[in-house]
């Protein structure tokens, strides 16, 4: 058989050569850029020709590289189509969710039926570990993020958006000590997510309060914990509406009836390469539906 260049190198010319971006093709690989240019490098020594024009940051192929590009990407993407279906075989596919716990438990959780019953044959392991997205193709296929934004490199879905509630012991809004003002909130411990830093300060600038400073602010990565600590009156959660709504927790209640949009929302994303697998598609394509 004659010898042929590793697929490692294959694959990073192309993806190179369609993304016309070293650091862009690397994200999508999950390399390092000075990693991906000496798979390219490799292959070049290989063929014992260049295969792009170095133009400052860009890369564009050159004729060799047009050639190339014209007779392995489509044996590339038939092999990649034909590993799926051998694996699609095996009756059983995974892809790892990155998400944060109280998104998986609240409303991911009770509509996971309805997609196991779709799919059988797919199956989703739960990653709540924190930094999700610095994760993507190193351990993580996709991920349900709250974010302000996301990295144009990545393939991101808006799946909401939703408004900031101010959310307290139901003692706090009744009788002798309840908080009637947002100038009231001077007094209290407010709880924030870390992943949502900056909502307490957009509610204060819709509520016409933008200079009150709380007696205390609690950090927390729990969202779970902080509806908790709520309850227990530990502080005021400032949090999504519909995490108030799906827990149903008697022992809380809403502050004011403001309606302030958050800036945070949540999305779905993954690298653009990760689309390539039926597993990752048919999530995406059901949680963008299913109006969770």
């Amino acid at each position: 058989m004659r010898r042929l260049p590793p697929l490692t190198a294959l694959e990073a010319f192309v993806q190179v050569a369609r993304t016309g971006s070293v650091k862009g093709a690397a994200e999508e690989l999950a390399l390092s850029a000075p990693a991906l240019s000496r798979r390219i490098q490799a292959l070049e020594r290989f063929l014992g020709y260049t295969l792009f024009e170095r133009k400052h940051q860009q890369l564009e192929l050159n004729q060799h590289g047009n050639d190339l590009l014209k007779e392995i990407a489509p044996a590339l993407d038939a092999l990649g189509a034909a590993i799926e279906v051998a694996t699609s075989g095996a009756r059983t596919q995974r892809i790892r969710l990155g998400m944060l716990p109280l998104f998986a438990s609240q409303r991911l959780f009770p509509r996971l039926g309805d997609f196991h019953r779709a799919h059988p044959d797919l199956h989703i392991d739960v990653d709540t570990s924190p930094n999700a997205i610095s994760r993507l193709s190193e351990g993580l296929d996709a991920a349900i993020v709250l974010a302000r934004d996301v990295d144009s490199s990545l393939y991101a879905c808006e799946l909401d958006r939703d408004e900031v509630y101010l959310i307290a012991a139901r003692g706090l809004v009744m009788g002798e000590k309840a908080i009637r003002r947002p100038e009231d909130l001077a007094g209290q411990t407010i709880l924030i997510h870390r992943d949502m830093a900056a909502t307490f300060d957009v509610w204060k600038e819709a509520a016409g309060v933008p200079q009150l400073v709380p007696a205390a602010t609690d950090y927390y990565d729990s969202g779970a914990l902080m509806l908790e600590a709520a309850a227990q009156g530990l502080g005021i959660a400032v949090m999504h509406g519909r995490h108030f709504k799906h827990a149903q927790d008697p022992r809380l209640a809403r502050l004011f009836d403001q309606h302030v949009e958050s800036p945070y929302r949540y999305f779905f994303v993954c690298r653009h390469k990760a689309l390539d697998r039926r597993a990752v598609r048919l999530f995406r394509d059901w949680i963008i539906n299913a109006e969770i």
